[in-house]
């Protein structure tokens, strides 16, 4: 179950997966925490999709957008082009002369990959959802404590913002 929610302090939308597994949720602009029974739901359903484009009409009729928004394609639609569009890091990579197994190989390694523990991105994706302020600042601290060089951390999370993983907002990270 996904649901377009609200905050009623700084008129924030997101998407809230299964709203009835958690008591609480936090408004990933302002940091307000949200008894989730009480959010204003806007939408709801099964689909994460449906629920997505529910949300962007939402966002483009509150700016007075709903025209543009019209033509626009579906979310899906979008990203499938998107990832048609250009070349993926492989073949860039190949194309560079450079031996992209061994690149994946070097990354494994790197992150820890394989030895039971957890990797560098796991850490720093978890350091995300623990801190209560998930600042650049709190968050590679967290990380650090936890084995990751801050420098590498910071990378990390730059990458995963990047990538789509996580999302910044007022210089506060949340996990997607």
């Amino acid at each position: 179950m996904y649901a377009v929610v609200g905050c009623n302090e700084c008129a924030a939308m997101w998407l809230l997966t299964d709203p009835r597994t958690s008591d609480s949720a936090r408004c990933p602009r302002c940091g307000k925490t949200h008894r989730t029974a009480k959010l204003k739901r806007f939408f709801e359903s099964e689909d994460r999709d449906a629920a997505r484009e529910a949300r962007a009409a939402l966002l483009a009729k509150k700016r007075d957008e709903s025209a543009a928004f019209a033509e626009v394609d579906h979310v899906s639609e979008l990203e499938r082009a998107v990832d048609e569009a250009g070349i993926d890091d492989r073949e860039y990579l190949e194309a560079s002369g450079i031996d992209a197994d061994a690149v994946d190989e070097a990354a494994a390694r790197a992150e820890g990959g394989g030895s039971g523990s957890r990797s560098r991105t796991e850490v720093v994706r978890d350091a995300v959802t623990a801190v209560d302020d998930p600042t650049e600042e709190n968050v590679v601290a967290h990380a650090s404590e936890r084995g990751v060089p801050a420098e590498t951390a910071r990378e990390i999370l730059t990458r995963l913002a990047r990538r789509g993983e996580l999302s910044e907002s007022g210089g506060r990270y949340r996990a997607l």
